[in-house]
Order: C-alpha cells, then structure tokens, then sequence
C-alpha cells in the first residue's frame, strides 16, 4: 500500500518553499502526531472492547475511526517501567528505568538512549506535553512546551493544549496523560475500610467541565481475578467514575483537533501503561496486567473501524511512529545512534542500543497482521521495595512466565496492598482472591507455563507435568534468547542459579 504521507524531504521543501498559504502547508506537511495515555486502565473497561455499564462514548467514536487492537500488551506493569519502554522502543531492563522515577526510588533511564521526543524534535517536531510524565531525566525525554493542567480532569488538559496546538508552525507531537483512572484520595485509616476515591471529589467539589456520575456497587461487573466482596464492589463503582471522567477529557481534545483543523492530518494513539490499580492485574504480568487496549487512528487506513489480532506490545509503538513517517532505517536502527561513539569502558557505562527492541506494526494497520504471533515482557520492580523480576514470553497458544526471585513472597504494590478490596481477605491465606487462593497468589512457582486458550485465567500451571517439559524447555530457551538479544542483565540468573 502506498503511503499517504509525504517523506521527511519533501515535506520539508514543501514547509521552507514558495508556499504562501497556512493552510496548503498544513495539508502537505508531515502529520501530527496524539500519543494518548491512560493511568491503570483495563482493556474490557471500555464500550469499544465489550464493558456493558461504563459510558465511554468518546474513545468508542475514536474506536470507530480507528483500527482496534484485541491482543496488545504492555511488557511491564508499573507505570514509569511501562512509559519508558512506549517512548524508547526498548525493554526497561536494558535502559536503567527498572521501576519508579520518584525521588526516594531514584530509577532514570541511561544516558545514552535516545528517545521518540528526542528523534521527532530533531526532525522538525514541535513536541509539547501534559499530565503524567513519570519518567527521567527530563534530558533523555525533553519536550519544547511542558503544560501545566491537573492530570485528573482531561478537559482542562484539553483545553491547556489548544494554544500549543494553534500556535504550531510545524508538525507537533502532543504526549497527552491523564492521571485518571488511577488510585488515589480518600483513605486515611491505617487498615482500609473505606474504598479508595480514584481521584473522585466529594459531591460539591466536581471538577470543571465535568459532568459527575456516580456509580451503584451492585451494578459493577466483578473480574474473575477479584474476589465478589462488597469491598470490591465498591472500590469498583469508584474506577467506574475516574474512568467516566478520563473519557470525557479525551472526547474534548478531540473536539480540540477538530477546532483547530488537525483531525485529518493526525495520528492519534490511545493506550493505558498497564492494567487496572487492583491486586492480580497491576504490576503482575497475568493477562489483566498486560493485555490492554490500544486504539491507532491513522489517516491511511484501509479501513475505519477494523480489528486486529496482532500480537503487539509496547516497545513497538516508537519504531511504528517512525516508520509511518519515514525515518525508521531499514534495519530497525534507532536514528541517531549512528553518531554516537563507544568511549566509555564497559563497567563505567551501559553499551548503547543501536537497534530497537520492538518492531513496526505498520504493516499491521495496513491490513497485513502476519508476523505478530508472540510477544515478550520484562518487569523488575514497582517501588524500590517490590523487586520481583519476571519475563514473560507468549504466543497465540502458550504462555510461559519466569518468576526469577521465585521464594520470595510477591510484593503488592503499596496502593493495592492497603486497598479496602484487598485487606477484606488478606487476613487468611486459605481464602479465595478471585480464582486462586491468597497463598498461592503470594507464593509462585518458578516457571508457571498456562495454556492461554483452554485456560485464560492462568490457574492450571503446566510447568511441573511431565507431558509439558518439552515445551518448558523450547519456551525456557527462548526466553535466555531474548535476554541475550535485549541485554537483560538478569540473564545471568541462568548461569548462577
């Protein structure tokens, strides 16, 4: 398929020619480019992908224009781990982001990775962004306008960003996160009884350009990971709101864009950086921790409102950018490493990564989803505290999981752990948390292999019987070859342990 966009070159002719009229250059340059980020949001949490009793008219309208994605994954699921990978193409356990970036956990990303604001930036972006930003140092990320806004109301952060968007002279690209639907406020007893907030302002204190829906607890859909308790019910009824509230911040940026005159020349991309705030999905790596939505609107699509069952992850998104454009070298190189030179001694500083971990999935969003059968994850830590290393590889039929630090108990997140929803059963180690006990959720295997189409939950671990140690070993095998490809420092653990 032909592409609908200009290259880099003549895109840029067409800029600094003979061209007098704002709006011919704005048609022939290169297209915008809306990177779209969610806080903790689940892929079923929305109408476009089946949720029955949340109100998302907004992204169902993007999902309607859009190509929808059913099997794409983030590789870790803590947020700053997640939002380095989407915006270097590369693993976090090869950048230095192995957790969070706030101050007392201190993890930043090396200083020799070049990042996707950094190589649109070069190449006569105009960059700007709002809301959640999670990641270090700001030079390794570095954006021409930082916009002030409050992360829990997307409508102001909507409305923040429309003199950027105005006033571009060039292509922009717009990093746009909200905070929603993420924990947060309410909660000040040292147990949890109280459900947590999500962000939710009392009755009286809405937020401006908002309009406030409250929730019934019996009317929520409980996951089959969560226990059914009223706890959870209500804790549910709570996210229910935030992610009301993230869906109309989002519908009111596109009203922006199409104020403005950019819908039809931008490439908009809506994700979450990993699954939903509650015990068994977020920084897990079970399927309610990776498989999230992502929807990708993009002018040249063969078709509005398709599907694809491609397999995708996150550190594919910046290579697939580029290569729309038509700055992704042929043979998947970041631009720029070309420049940099190897001076440093090996124990000083990190080797640098010349080729993208990830991959374009252009080819995907053209109607060719061939070649996108298997994907990898990689996490280490959340906070500083919850090192619990595991790497992950699947495919249409298998899913394998390496818990490297298998014998320790596995640490909940500090959110989750005091969350109302958890605390109502935690007590007991013999009670249900959803499909497993609550031991067996803190105690795990080493190698926990499921069968993800007769067993999508992931309760029958199949790594100890002995018609499976033929394919242990195969996904054992290829789990060391990706670590070695990706330069995971823990690919050691398989030579010392």
């Amino acid at each position: 398929m032909k592409s609908f966009y200009p290259t880099l070159a003549a895109a840029s002719m067409i800029l600094s020619g003979c061209q007098t009229e704002k709006e011919e250059q704005k048609e022939n340059r290169l297209p915008n480019i809306v990177l779209m980020v969610a806080d903790d949001l689940g892929r079923e949490d929305l109408g476009a992908y089946g949720h029955p009793n949340i109100p998302t008219p907004n992204l169902d309208y993007l999902a309607s224009q859009s190509m929808r994605f059913t099997n794409a994954y983030c590789t870790s699921a803590s947020c700053s781990a997640s939002r380095s990978v989407i915006l270097t193409g590369l693993y976090n356990h090869a950048t230095g982001q192995y957790g969070h970036t706030h101050q007392f956990h201190h993890f930043s990303t090396f200083d020799n990775v070049i990042s996707l604001p950094r190589i649109l930036k070069d190449n006569g972006y105009l960059t700007g962004r709002i809301g959640k930003y999670h990641v270090a140092p700001e030079e390794i990320y570095p954006f021409d306008s930082v916009m002030p806004g409050n992360s829990r109301n997307g409508h102001q952060m909507a409305l923040r960003s429309k003199s950027f968007i105005e006033s571009a002279e060039k292509p922009f690209f717009l990093y746009f996160c909200t905070d929603d639907p993420h924990r947060g406020g309410g909660k000040v007893e040292e147990i949890p009884t109280q459900p947590d907030r999500f962000g939710n302002k009392p009755a009286g204190e809405e937020y401006d350009g908002i309009i406030t829906r409250a929730y019934n607890p019996e009317d929520v859909i409980v996951p089959d990971y969560l226990p059914d308790t009223q706890e959870t019910r209500d804790e549910l009824a709570q996210y229910y709101q935030s992610v009301d509230r993230m869906d109309q911040g989002f519908g009111k940026l596109f009203e922006v864009l199409k104020e403005t005159g950019n819908w039809e020349n931008t490439i908009i991309i809506f994700m979450s950086d990993n699954g939903i705030a509650f015990p068994g999905a977020k920084t897990n790596l079970y399927d309610p921790a990776m498989r999230l939505p992502l929807l990708v609107y993009y002018p040249a699509l063969a078709e509005k409102g398709s599907v694809s069952n491609a397999m995708v992850n996150w550190s594919y998104i910046a290579p697939t950018l580029l290569d729309i454009l038509g700055l992704l070298p042929a043979d998947n190189s970041i631009p720029g490493t070309t420049e940099k030179t190897d001076d440093y001694p090996w124990w000083e500083f990190p080797a640098v990564n010349e080729t993208y971990h990830g991959k374009s999935f252009k080819t995907a969003l053209e109607g060719n989803p061939e070649g996108f059968d298997e994907i990898y994850a990689s996490h280490t830590f959340h906070e500083i505290t919850m090192y619990y290393p595991m790497r992950v590889v699947q495919d249409r039929k298998y899913k394998l999981i390496w818990n490297i630090a298998s014998g320790l108990q596995y640490p909940n997140a500090s959110d989750l752990w005091e969350s109302s929803t958890w605390q109502s059963v935690a007590q007991n180690e013999n009670n249900m948390f959803g499909k497993r006990t609550i031991r067996d959720y803190l105690y795990r295997a080493e190698f926990e292999l499921y069968d993800m189409e007769n067993d999508p939950h992931e309760t029958r671990n199949l790594a100890t019987a002995d018609d499976y140690a033929y394919l242990l070993q195969e996904y054992m095998d290829k789990l060391k070859h990706f670590q070695q490809e990706t330069n995971d420092p823990w690919v050691v653990k398989w030579i010392y342990e």
